[in-house]
Formats: structure tokens, C-alpha cells, sequence
């Protein structure tokens, strides 16, 4: 199918596209926030400020680059990023070396997958704990954002609407799928390669096995306390549900593994 490129802004691109897949879907195509192109890659580097980057894991009010889109899809390259945030700010500063770092585990990501090729998708090592069996079904309401936990379905929900979802609540839900449902980490990778802009095959599975353990120490997970802490409590407010994270750490240890 091709639109016609004459039609240059998002919403005629939008109109152009609803017009041509008429009968193949129902309802109206809707544009992601992000805008893809070099231009808008230097934009969103322009806009971001790295002296801010320690306020990251915050979900709803964190500040975060929203740059991997950008390096993803190779518009913006790993030492193109690197050097306009060390001159516009200096090599000097917590949050500025924090997301320098944050590039480099994106280069680390490659290196693995250059070494492992396609053993990505495998289990790298031994879990870390006893897993007993695995399930490779998505649990009821994952693909529909319904699973009825909110700190569960706000990121599911944006991640289907725009195909971003912020890192940390990448990281609950992983664990979520992982220990508390027992699903295999490689259904979760699969959801997200899928659904995300940014969705770069090493980074991708080598984090999906770190929650899980086969790429890391020890499994992650989570509990209540930490999903108020950096959400300041709303979503937790929000949730009817019987919370499963509502235990301490050492609690929640035992229950999972």
C-alpha cells in the first residue's frame, strides 16, 4: 500500500491512511505522539535536559529522554546522543553520567547479541530459582489492557495506544508475567518487540531474561510500597483489586520462589 506523499502532516497521513484500509478494521487509525524523522529526533534531544534524568523511574511524572525511538530505527546514533549532552551539559553531574550510562547498556545490549546471535531468544543461563513449569499463553486481559490491576493496565493501555511504555513499569510488568503469573519471559519479549516503537531485539530479550534471571544474579520483582512510591500513590488509589504486591520484599520472596 502506498499513501500518497504529497500529504505531508501527520493528520493527512492519518486521513490517507484511514481512506486507503477502509473495510480491513473497524474505527478510526490513531497517530502515536511520537513523530519519527531527523527533525524530530533533534527536537526531542533539544528538549530533553539530562540534569533532570535522576527523577527517571518516576512513571507519571519522571523525566526521561524518550530518545529510543530515535536510536532504535538508527536516526540518532548512541555517540550522536553521547556527544550533544556532554556539550550542551558538561561531563560532569549525577543524571548526566546516569544517562550516559543508560547508553551504554545499549551498546553492552549489541555486544551480547553479536557474541550470542539468536541464543537471545533462549535461555542464557540457569534460572536462579526453583521455575518449575511454564506457561507460553498470555494471561486474560493482557492484550486488552483489562488484567484489573491499574499499575498493570495504565502502561499496558499506553503501550498499545502510543507504543511506548515507560522503563520502570516495563520492568513490573515483566515481573508480574513472570513470577506472579508464570508465564516464560519470551511471551512478554514477544509483546513488547510487537507493540513498541523502540522495540530493539538484544535490549529487549537480554532485559526480559535479567527480570527473569536467566541473564542476571537474581530475579526482579516488586512490591506495593514501590509502585506508590514512584507513581506517588494514584494508581494504587485508583485499583479495586486484591493487590498480589502487597507484601514485603522478604514475604514476597518466599511466595515466588
Amino acid at each position: 500500500m502506498k499513501l500518497d506523499s504529497t500529504k505531508r502532516s501527520r493528520e493527512a497521513m492519518r486521513a490517507d491512511f484511514a481512506e486507503k484500509m477502509q473495510g480491513f478494521y473497524e474505527g478510526e487509525p490513531e497517530m502515536s505522539p511520537f513523530e519519527g524523522g531527523f527533525t524530530a529526533a533533534e527536537k526531542q534531544l533539544a528538549k530533553f535536559d539530562a540534569r533532570r534524568y535522576g527523577s527517571r523511574n518516576h512513571v507519571t511524572r519522571g523525566h526521561v529522554s524518550r530518545l529510543s525511538p530515535y536510536i532504535r530505527h538508527g536516526v540518532l546514533t548512541l555517540r550522536e546522543a553521547r556527544d550533544a549532552i556532554f556539550q550542551k551539559f558538561g561531563r560532569v553531574g549525577e543524571s548526566v553520567y546516569k544517562f550516559v550510562f543508560e547508553l551504554a547498556w545499549h551498546q553492552f545490549w549489541q555486544e551480547v547479541y553479536r557474541v550470542e546471535g539468536d541464543r537471545i531468544y533462549e535461555d542464557l543461563e540457569e534460572y536462579k530459582f526453583e521455575a518449575g513449569t511454564w506457561s507460553f499463553e498470555l494471561p486474560e486481559g493482557v492484550e486488552t489492557a483489562a488484567t484489573g490491576l491499574v499499575c498493570m493496565d495504565e502502561p499496558l493501555r499506553e503501550l498499545y495506544e502510543t507504543g511506548y511504555m515507560h522503563n520502570h513499569a516495563r520492568m513490573w510488568f515483566a515481573a508480574w508475567l513472570i513470577h506472579h503469573q508464570k508465564v516464560h519471559w519470551s511471551v512478554g519479549e514477544r509483546l513488547f518487540f510487537k507493540h513498541l516503537l523502540d522495540g530493539n531485539p538484544p535490549p529487549n530479550a537480554l532485559s526480559w531474561q535479567w527480570v527473569a534471571s536467566t541473564f542476571g544474579a537474581k530475579p526482579y520483582y516488586f512490591n506495593k510500597q514501590n509502585v506508590e512510591k514512584y507513581t506517588d500513590g494514584e494508581w494504587c488509589r485508583r485499583c479495586t483489586a486484591d493487590c498480589p504486591f502487597n507484601s514485603s520484599y522478604e514475604d514476597l520472596s518466599k511466595i515466588l520462589f
